[in-house]
């Protein structure tokens, strides 16, 4: 055979003996090496690039899964918090508030898309859920095995992701606790489904799935590698998930092995995957992403298919040698222009990204010169209260800094120490949208101690994307427009007062005037009297006396002329309508009443039955009384300067009485402040209620004075008249001089 082949083989190896030819086999072998070269570094760029994307694809899922964590995240704080879920947990048996609950949470699920929202108690009984009128409500259900409860349970806010008890389905369970000062009175639960998220997954073109802190798959794009481990689960965790079936019933799931296989590198992260799906072979890279706040693990991948189709596909191209030169210079020009037009998009990119962020800067520039220019001051909050913005104005009307305030929840720092539950009742108001259009009137404490009035409006913060982020709120100082009022109610109480002493003076001057002349003749007819009825003629006495007589008589018409001035006059009596009374009295007394407020229920006046007396003397009786109530409360902060005058029938009587929240009458002085001349007041004259007693005996009724009801500090003026059918037909004495 070999003496055969040696005539084939020998002009072969003469060839491969010559210079030309040992050359192309040198070239030959460079050529092989630039061939596999070429090969290995298409593999490794395909490498790099799925690398990259498998690192970018890792980041995509983990925003996604953190934003749907994030979306329903506020939900079972928000009710929680809500009166009428901690209401139902004060009473659970009432079936008007289970009712309640069940329509705010069926509202509040359609609102979010969430699977369901529901309350427990402490023994994990549901009693109100979103899908109470479903067949698979949550309603009277135990959920007292579920982890998120026994977390909650204790004051600690938790995720959980299972199978549901009831509805078999799957989803995301966050829990929040329930507290009423301080204390865990129930857990408020929401479910979130993570369907639409799986719908996604299926159609990506690798495997995506989610482990929890068992190696458990409990969510992925390849439904045969469901409730699959990655490794082997201890006996501890076998009887953890079957305590609290977390994926079903323990005799449905045994948790088997994922079809795996492994290869790992030290210094990388991703490392690759051999697995067998839809009847074919795989070989996957994968890259393992912990998601701490959640306890998953997420698990991206991506076909290497593609990393050996380019190192075949490079092996192919750089065997065609010199044939293709020609053609990959073609192709490497084409590259290079084509990433010379990319560089240059990018660089237009960059460019319009700098003109923009100069854009956006001038615009927060403006913004900011606008915001600091406003003498109102400006506070957005997110939708928990926390502090988010405020502006200078707001910052020089409080005291404090901009990092003072900034982060700050409820109570505020600038919140007024007397009225902190007015305060907190205003907040909660804002925050769950129920501030008046009109704003509220606010009275704060700046940091150096002086109080500050303030008008706020609130109005809902909206992001671009039409999100509701929180509440932005306008305080306006209104500190110097409440001090002029006042300064003007006082100044009009002055004039008032003038004008009464004056008229007082006036009066005062006429009586001494007019009575001057008529003393002095009395003076004199006396020491003529006095001389006669020694030595003079019966004549002349009687004539002197007679003349002293006359001078008495006009000296009391005199008096009784001036005292028809300063009071009314007696014996006018006739039906009464007591709500027009009152409706006078505050038209008389309305600057006085500008500063205290006179809180009244009309309609209980309207049905007052009609009484028999003086109109104006029982409203000279009200104006004291209500006078004298003014100036108890005069030192109190206005607030409290409000006065209630109520009314009542009491049997055959009607009953009006005046309250204050002044000092109040001690038990023991309670008779003493009726009698003449005695006072309270250092510049008193104690013949008010003295008067006011006189007036209402003289219409058969009675006066007193008692404690307030509601035992706060203050006092309760009342007197009671007969009613028109039962008083006296006689016309009451008109006052005495003595009794006034």
């Amino acid at each position: 055979m070999l003496h055969r082949l040696q005539p084939l083989i020998q002009p072969q190896l003469q060839r491969l003996a010559h210079p030309r030819a040992l050359a192309w086999l040198g070239l030959g072998l460079l050529t092989a090496v630039a061939v596999g070269g070429a090969g290995h570094w298409a593999e490794r760029r395909e490498l790099q690039a799925k690398t990259a994307e498998l690192h970018q694809a890792a980041e995509v899922y983990s925003l996604a899964l953190r934003g749907v964590a994030e979306r329903y995240d506020y939900l079972p704080y928000a009710a929680a918090r809500h009166p009428e879920v901690l209401a139902l947990l004060a009473q659970p048996d009432l079936p008007q508030r289970r009712q309640q609950v069940n329509r705010y949470f069926e509202d509040l699920r359609g609102r979010t898309d969430s699977a369901a929202l529901y309350v427990m108690d402490l023994n994990g009984q549901a009693l109100a859920a979103s899908n109470w009128a479903t067949p698979n409500s949550f309603v009277g259900q135990s959920y007292r095995q579920r982890p998120y409860f026994e977390q909650a349970s204790q004051g600690v806010r938790n995720t959980f992701y299972g199978v549901g008890l009831t509805t078999g389905a799957p989803g995301l369970f966050i829990a929040e606790p329930v507290r009423q000062q301080g204390v865990v009175r129930g857990v408020v639960a929401v479910k979130v489904g993570l369907d639409e998220l799986s719908r996604a997954w299926a159609k990506a073109a690798a495997p995506v799935l989610l482990q929890d802190s068992r190696g458990i798959v409990f969510l992925s794009s390849e439904p045969d590698w469901l409730y699959r481990s990655s490794r082997p689960l201890s006996p501890e965790d076998l009887a953890w998930l079957a305590r609290h079936e977390q994926y079903g019933p323990p005799q449905t799931q045994t948790y088997p092995a994922l079809p795996w296989r492994l290869e790992r590198s030290a210094d990388l992260a991703e490392y690759r995957l051999h697995t067998r799906q839809g009847g074919r072979q795989r070989e996957l890279l994968a890259l393992d992403t912990p998601l701490p706040e959640l306890g998953w693990t997420l698990t991206v991948s991506t076909d290497l298919a593609e990393v050996d189709q380019a190192r075949h596909q490079a092996l192919a191209l750089a065997t065609l040698g010199a044939a293709v030169l020609l053609l990959a210079a073609l192709g490497w020009q084409q590259r290079e222009r084509r990433f010379a037009e990319q560089r240059q998009a990018r660089q237009e990119l960059e460019l319009r990204v700098q003109e923009r962020t100069r854009d956006l800067q001038l615009a927060h520039a403006f913004r900011k010169a606008m915001e600091d220019s406003l003498l109102v001051g400006m506070r957005a909050r997110n939708r928990e209260g926390r502090i988010i913005y405020v502006n200078p104005a707001l910052c020089e009307m409080v005291g404090y800094r901009v990092d003072e305030l900034l982060g700050c929840l409820p109570p505020y720092p600038y919140w007024h120490p007397d009225e902190l539950d007015r305060h907190q009742r205003d907040s909660e108001a804002a925050l769950q949208g129920r501030a008046a259009p009109q704003g509220f009137e606010s009275r704060i404490r700046h940091r150096d101690g002086h109080d500050v009035i303030t008008m706020v409006y609130t109005a809902p913060l909206i992001d671009e994307q039409g999100q509701h982020l929180g509440w932005m709120s306008s305080v306006v100082d209104i500190t110097a427009q409440r001090q002029a009022e006042q300064r003007q109610r006082e100044q009009a109480l002055q004039l008032q007062r003038s004008a009464r002493l004056a008229s007082l003076g006036e009066m005062a001057s006429t009586l001494a005037h007019e009575l001057n002349q008529p003393l002095m003749a009395l003076s004199n007819f006396a020491l003529a009297a006095q001389t006669l009825a020694r030595q003079g003629p019966p004549e002349l006495l009687q004539s002197a006396l007679g003349d002293i007589v006359a001078q008495a008589r006009r000296a009391g018409e005199i008096v009784q002329r001036v005292r028809g001035l300063i009071r009314p006059q007696g014996g006018q009596h006739q039906a009464c309508d007591l709500a027009q009374v009152v409706e006078r009295v505050q038209g008389l007394l309305q600057a006085e009443l500008a500063a205290a407020p006179l809180q009244l229920d009309r309609a209980a006046l309207a049905a007052l039955p009609p009484v028999r007396g003086d109109r104006l003397l029982l409203e000279q009786l009200l104006i004291n009384l209500l006078q004298n109530a003014l100036q108890a409360t005069e030192h109190l902060p206005a607030a409290r300067r409000a006065l209630e005058l109520s009314a009542g029938v009491q049997g055959e009587q009607v009953e009006l009485c005046v309250a204050d929240h002044g000092p109040g009458v001690s038990a023991a002085l309670r008779e003493q402040v009726f009698n003449p001349f005695f006072s309270t007041k250092a510049d008193g004259l104690g013949l008010g209620l003295n008067i006011c007693r006189t007036l209402v005996e003289a219409h058969g009724g009675q006066l007193g004075v008692r404690g307030r009801d509601d035992g706060q500090a203050g006092a309760v003026f009342f007197f009671t008249l007969p009613l028109m059918a039962l008083a006296p037909p006689e016309h009451p004495e008109p006052l005495t001089p003595a009794s006034t």
